[in-house]
């Protein structure tokens, strides 16, 4: 069991002496802490010692504001969070955040505005890749490790964007439509394992839920986050993504992000009655809010900086310095174990050695592939495609950005590196450009040994050619050192670990979200469309339900391309010895059971071990399986573990919207243990009393 992140001063003795300050604040000071201030700070107030707070982004590293004073000189570019996801490596996810929490001290950012941490509903989704997956599972897991890992260096971390915030088109005026069920199942998990772990801030997001924008809906905020899930630390807005301060002030927000409009943005954006803070002085006077309703978002604000230490010791820390040659590793090792191998004939890994030739080609054969919004981090000594093959091959490496086809057939390998530019703002198609997949085509007629390399948030179409390429790599959004990773997985350095947190569909017409963009509109670029919230709100209707992911398609009996939970390896693994501690348990009882995993090949390697539970009878549709544990297990060659693990009762449990809690019926269930979600290698039944 995780122990959760216990702040420098309780909540209680806190919350004391926030109101030990409250009472002696004038309304002027109230209301100004509960806006932001400079578009990325909090407001100080210094007779009372309590200092602004500096709040960055992104989840994947430091996003330095060249335009703001007293930047740090430089940040490392981590692997992007899905990448973090892939590696299915729980520690790992903790020594990623303390990295990034410590450049935080470093630069004097109280509070990193990550995790992100919705689910992956639909491939096009532009912010995919700043989030974990498809599986409630899966996230809950890497959350908390992720929060207790930045709050260990004294920076707040962000559990976003609450809630079902899960395309970015038009994402203003995008209204998401999801009953109590799918909410509690697919939704919320990930939020409740933020907070279980001590996460002690929340950002809503910029969309409607059923109705009501999130930064301004008292149901969501009051009632789900803060009384069902039991928040009580601070929650923000996303910026300018709340439109009425009545609203705001009665919902149980704490703070409207920026607080005041952005010049650039039209006009309509800009009325005083979107603002708190322009706001909240008329509506008191007016009888519409009480002050007392001003005062619980400021102890909230208040408590928060208290708890965390912030009036008892500097922000910044400048000791952290010392420590980026440390990050630069930990971002190298989740490159390593982040990038997931979907085919091999046989071609790699490639030895080095004076008989081989590698011709590298493509679009970020020489660039770095990032996503783009707040989330994008430009690193430093970055290394390129290009300088990770000629560092691990020298001169066998070559760089042709039109080769010609004797100079493909020439090389004993092909390299070619394709991807897409997903950003915060927009959406982008699953179907990668026409002209990339001729290319690969016609690559691979000429060169049976082409390694397609792969970089971008989310799953892209590759139906036409995956299984005539001799290798495929999925990179993600890989940061400053990932391609070095890259490198010793292509020669056989290192062996490749990750597994799919996603599925890839063979075509978007197969996957849940499917129809969602409104007929007769189009997938647009850039920002204009972005603030437009002039336009007509569009219903975008959750109607499969809990049926996300591997949900969906096996529920739907499709064959996606890859199945969630994917990824091969340069070694082969068995499994058998299935034994579970008790074939009857009474319902409350944990269930403990253990499988046996041998490494049957030549090379050592990790394997993702994962456990998926199957409801044999219920009385509403359940999924055909769902991921109930995984473990990341490091075997040499030849050798066998035992993995145990603990299934608790939520683990059989379905969300029962009479009672409004979570049911278990008693009744037959199957344990599944596989190396995918589609591969399972062994089966054992459960009977729960």
């Amino acid at each position: 069991m995780l122990k959760p992140f216990v702040p420098p001063i309780e909540y209680e003795e806190a919350k004391e002496q926030a109101i030990d300050i409250l009472t002696q604040m004038t309304l002027d000071e109230k209301i100004s802490m509960i806006a932001g201030h400079n578009m990325f700070f909090t407001k100080g107030l210094e007779r009372f010692k309590v200092p602004s707070m500096y709040m960055s982004d992104a989840s994947q590293g430091v996003n330095i504001r060249r335009e703001l004073d007293d930047q740090l000189e430089k940040s490392v570019a981590f692997p992007c969070s899905i990448a973090l996801a892939s590696t299915w490596n729980t520690e790992l996810a903790g020594t990623y955040a303390k990295s990034i929490g410590e450049e935080c001290r470093a630069g004097e950012i109280a509070v990193l505005l990550g995790p992100g941490i919705n689910i992956y509903r639909v491939s096009q989704n532009g912010r995919n890749f700043e989030y974990l997956g498809e599986d409630p599972y899966l996230t809950s897991r890497i959350t908390e490790n992720y929060v207790l890992g930045m709050q260990g260096t004294g920076t707040i971390a962000t559990l976003k964007h609450f809630v079902a915030n899960n395309t970015d088109y038009k994402r203003r005026t995008s209204n998401s439509v999801v009953d109590e069920r799918t909410m509690h199942e697919i939704y919320l998990p990930g939020f409740e394992a933020g907070i279980n772990a001590g996460a002690m801030a929340v950002m809503t997001s910029y969309n409607l839920v059923n109705g009501e924008y999130a930064g301004q809906n008292k149901d969501l905020i009051t009632g789900i986050l803060r009384e069902k899930l039991g928040f009580k630390w601070l929650v923000m807005s996303d910026w300018w993504s709340v439109w009425d301060a009545q609203k705001v002030i009665a919902s149980g927000l704490d703070l409207d992000m920026p607080g005041e409009p952005r010049q650039e943005y039209p006009d309509y954006t800009k009325k005083p009655e979107h603002f708190v803070r322009y706001s909240a002085k008329s509506l008191i006077q007016e009888g519409k809010v009480k002050e007392a309703d001003i005062d619980k978002m400021v102890t909230n604000v208040l408590t928060t900086k208290i708890a965390m230490g912030l009036l008892e010791r500097p922000i910044k820390d400048t000791s952290f310095l010392k420590n980026f040659d440390e990050h630069e590793a930990v971002a190298l090792q989740t490159g390593r174990e982040s990038i997931v191998l979907l085919e091999n004939k046989n071609v790699l890994p490639i030895i080095p050695s004076d008989e081989i030739s590698i011709l590298v080609t493509g679009e970020y054969a020489d660039k770095i592939p990032f996503g783009g919004g707040a989330a994008e981090v430009v690193g430093y000594d970055q290394i390129t495609m290009i300088n990770g093959l000629k560092e691990m091959y020298g001169d066998k490496v070559s760089h042709i950005e039109n080769p010609t086809d004797e100079e493909i057939k020439a090389a004993t390998h092909i390299i070619y590196s394709t991807g897409t530019f997903d950003s915060e703002g927009w959406d982008r198609p699953f179907d990668l450009p026409d002209e990339i997949n001729q290319e690969i085509l016609h690559i691979t007629s000429l060169n049976k040994n082409t390694i397609v390399s792969v970089s971008s948030g989310g799953g892209v179409n590759m139906s036409s050619w995956n299984k005539d390429v001799g290798a495929l790599l999925y990179n993600w959004y890989p940061g400053q050192l990932g391609f070095r990773a890259f490198a010793e997985i292509i020669s056989g350095k290192t062996n490749p670990s990750a597994k799919l947190p996603i599925t890839i569909e063979k075509k978007f017409e197969d996957s849940p979200g499917y129809g969602y963009i409104p007929s007769g509109s189009e997938l647009y670029t850039g920002w204009d469309e972005d603030h437009r919230i002039i336009d007509p709100i569009q219903d975008v209707v959750y109607d499969e339900g809990v049926f996300v992911g591997y949900r969906w398609y096996e529920n739907k009996h499709i064959e996606p391309l890859y199945a969630f939970g994917y990824g091969l390896s340069y070694t082969t693994y068995a499994y058998g010895n299935l034994v579970l501690d008790h074939k009857v348990i009474s319902a409350g009882s944990p269930l403990h059971l253990s499988v046996d995993v041998e490494n049957t090949g030549k090379m050592d390697g990790q394997e993702i071990v994962q456990v998926y539970v199957r409801d044999m009878e219920s009385s509403v549709l359940r999924p055909v399986k769902e991921l109930k544990g995984f473990q990341k297990v490091y075997l040499k060659a030849g050798k066998k573990k035992t993995v145990d693990f603990t299934l608790v009762e939520r683990d059989f449990s379905f969300w029962d919207v009479a009672t409004k809690e979570w049911k278990l019926e008693p009744g037959v269930f199957e344990i599944c243990i596989g190396s995918a979600s589609n591969k399972i290698l062994a089966k054992a039944q459960l009977e729960i009393k």
